[in-house]
């Protein structure tokens, strides 16, 4: 079980793979459904776009989006079975948190106006006049990444981080461990050699471990017996820190079919990878909005998970 059942990757034009799904999902919405001219999907900015893909459960494309050179958003598209299930939400947030990334003053698009509202719920605010394009009314919109918007209303900085490679999801994890003050909650599936043995963050684990009467690292960990065999550096760290580290296994089978990792601290950081052996996800350092669904389900797996004894047996 995963809390979503799709999830978003960085997709690389100059991959046929990749190419080919973002025109299959343009080609169904854009071409068949809307009468939009093949020749005017086809603008010629993919090569020097950043795209976004949704991907299901067995990997089929069921969404896209891009980045344009222009500073705007474009080709956001859903197929029609997954419409209603957030997908749309997700692809805008990750183009969002991407521009934030790369440093945009502000993000645009150009609305069909039947979604205007879409874009507005996710603080976009619309302009001008409606326009005709390929035959579709369309309505300017924009998103002040900075501060405050056009119009002076303060916007909320989540700090998002990109985490599409390993090293990034590995930077965007060292970051939410230094942002913790005395607690983290982490869920861990599975825990290979590379994932919270770094020095670095040990001295964070650490840190947080030893910050006074407050402190309490809770972990969820699928099979303590594979990281205690391999000697992992995380729960070697624990046999010192005991009193402020506990370990639980979850042993209800619909826990166990759980595949996602998290990690959540107390300051509204979390790190959310859909698939534990996949890098791409989703972090940031200050979104408790998004942070609350992952600690609702560390609580309630945390209650039904029983004490890591393998641990304990060996006095660790």
């Amino acid at each position: 079980m995963k809390l979503e059942n799709f999830h978003i990757e960085v997709a690389e034009w100059s991959r046929e793979r990749d190419r080919d799904a973002l025109r299959r999902i343009r080609q169904q919405v854009f071409v068949v459904e809307q009468n939009v001219p093949e020749s005017r999907e086809r603008d010629g900015l993919d090569a020097d776009c950043c795209h976004v893909l949704a991907l299901d459960d067995a990997g089929q494309p069921i969404g896209c989006g891009r980045l344009t050179p222009e500073h705007k958003i474009g080709r956001m598209a859903v197929l029609r079975e997954w419409r209603g299930h957030g997908v749309g939400v997700a692809l805008l947030r990750e183009l969002v948190e991407r521009a934030r990334a790369l440093g945009w003053p502000e993000l645009g698009l150009a609305a069909q106006v039947s979604a205007i509202a879409f874009y507005e719920r996710a603080g976009f605010s619309a302009y001008g006049d409606e326009f005709e394009d390929a035959g579709l009314q369309h309505r300017a919109m924009r998103l002040s990444l900075t501060a405050g918007d056009a119009g002076g209303r303060p916007t909320r900085d989540i700090a998002a981080l990109p985490v599409t490679t390993r090293a990034e999801a590995a930077a965007a994890r060292l970051k939410v461990l230094a942002g913790a003050r005395h607690q983290l909650s982490i869920y861990l599936p599975m825990l290979d050699r590379d994932t919270y043995s770094s020095t670095d963050e040990l001295d964070e684990v650490k840190r947080i471990a030893i910050s006074g009467r407050a402190a309490q690292i809770r972990i969820l960990l699928h099979d303590p017996a594979a990281a205690l065999r391999h000697d992992h550096r995380l729960i070697a760290l624990t046999q010192r820190l005991s009193s402020a580290v506990q370990v639980r296994v979850p042993v209800e089978e619909v826990d166990l079919a759980h595949t996602s990792t998290y990690l959540l601290n107390d300051a509204g950081g979390y790190l959310f990878l859909p698939e534990a052996d996949r890098p791409q996800g989703r972090a940031a350092l200050n979104d408790r909005a998004s942070q609350v669904p992952l600690l609702q389900h560390f609580d309630d797996v945390w209650e039904r998970a029983e004490i890591a004894t393998v641990l304990q047996a060996l006095n660790l």
